[in-house]
């Protein structure tokens, strides 16, 4: 019975994987890993992003993007790392860190952030996170800025948004 229970387990780790290259594959071209590179860690963010009502670099009083503060999770929702930023940082449980440069963002829909590519630079600490060449930000729900006033009369207020995604983090084969 043990057997037949690892079996099953394989099986549908197998068919896992296969389903997640299949979707992966059809992300739009703009945020898909070149070539050469292989999934490493498969996470959901699910957290908030701040927004402040400010002066934005057009000149104009609008909501502006500080930063995002999710836990990353496996398949379990088990917590296996953070994200946070300002800068953008992919922190796992074990002390290793990543940020990265943002490559291309693809709209995905009214209400909801961009699907994100992003070039990790090398890892701070040995761990899950070293040897991370790119990350995927995917299947993304709501985190955009919010939908109430931000006008002079507003200014300094403060907005927290919640967000959901998945963040495939890629290596070098």
């Amino acid at each position: 019975m043990t057997i037949q229970h690892l079996t099953r387990a394989t099986l549908a780790t197998a068919l896992l994987a296969t389903f997640s290259h299949a979707a992966l594959a059809q992300e739009p071209e703009d945020v898909q890993v070149p070539d050469g590179n292989s999934v490493a860690l498969e996470t959901v963010g699910v957290g908030t992003i701040k927004y402040m009502c400010e002066t934005n670099d057009a000149g104009d009083v609008a909501w502006v993007f500080k930063g995002p503060s999710a836990a990353l999770n496996d398949g379990e929702g088990a917590q296996v790392g953070s994200y946070y930023g300002p800068p953008a940082t992919w922190e796992a449980m074990d002390g290793s860190k990543v940020t990265g440069t943002e490559l291309a963002t693809a709209a995905n829909g009214d209400g909801n952030i961009p699907l994100q590519l992003v070039e990790a630079n090398p890892a701070e600490g040995d761990g899950a996170m070293s040897g991370v060449s790119y990350i995927q930000r995917l299947n993304t729900e709501g985190g955009v800025a919010p939908d109430m006033a931000c006008d002079a009369d507003h200014e300094g207020a403060i907005a927290i948004v919640t967000y959901q995604a998945d963040y495939i983090f890629w290596s070098a084969e």
